[in-house]
């Protein structure tokens, strides 16, 4: 019971005596040492709060140039997909006009329905389908004694076009007088123009690569 009673005794005094220190803390000490703490504390304020607007700086620029990446991709996706409808590579969908063109007597000529594609093309159809092909502006019309062969594949009548566009900008510039639609009829053709409200344009073209051109040096 006696050991019991002076451990506590010391214990109690330990306690007494940290409580006395903790206390007593800055006040124990010297007014050159209380300045020198004072100016550490206030010198290690400084720095931190410099390697904060740093880390802020940081996150700002890092976050600028995450935005300036994710828009930069973006633009380029768009870009690509833009370009891979007008070079054929990509499959489209929209308005536009559906037409179909018999024979019922003789062939018409490979010219005549080459420049229906191009009438196409200048009242701003953006993806254009014969039969199954996917024209381009590499396409190519021939006359041959067998029918029409077109980017290497003989089609045979009835020539069904799908085109993507302005119906209210294509239907009238195929329909004017003396225009490519007259040109069919005057061949011995007849000709079915339907604007529709979706068009479907399935197929794709390969992509040729270019035998002589190559991109141009920077000029910066």
């Amino acid at each position: 019971m006696l050991a019991a009673f002076l451990c506590a005794l010391l214990g109690f005094a330990l306690v007494v005596q940290v409580q006395q220190n903790r206390d007593g803390g800055l006040s124990t000490l010297r007014q050159d040492e209380l300045v020198r703490i004072l100016d550490e504390t206030t010198q290690r304020s400084d720095e931190l709060e410099q390697q904060a607007a740093s880390l802020r700086a940081q996150r700002a620029e890092l976050a600028s140039g995450n935005d300036t990446e994710r828009a930069a991709r973006e633009a380029a996706e768009e870009r690509a997909v833009v370009q891979g409808i007008l070079a054929g590579q990509l499959p489209a969908e929209g308005p536009g006009v559906e037409l179909v063109i018999r024979e019922p007597g003789e062939q018409i000529p490979a010219l005549v329905l080459y420049n229906l594609l191009e009438e196409l093309r200048n009242a701003g159809a953006e993806a254009i389908q014969l039969g199954d092909l996917r024209l381009t502006t590499s396409s190519y019309f021939v006359d041959t004694v067998d029918g029409i062969v077109v980017d290497g594949t003989a089609l045979t009548p009835p020539y069904r076009w799908r085109a993507i566009g302005n119906p209210e900008t294509i239907s009238p510039a195929l329909n004017m007088p003396g225009g490519a639609l007259a040109a069919v009829r005057n061949a011995g053709g007849t000709t079915d123009l339907q604007s529709v409200d979706l068009v479907q344009v399935e197929a794709t073209a390969s992509l040729v690569t270019p035998e002589h051109a190559s991109p141009a040096p920077d000029p910066g």
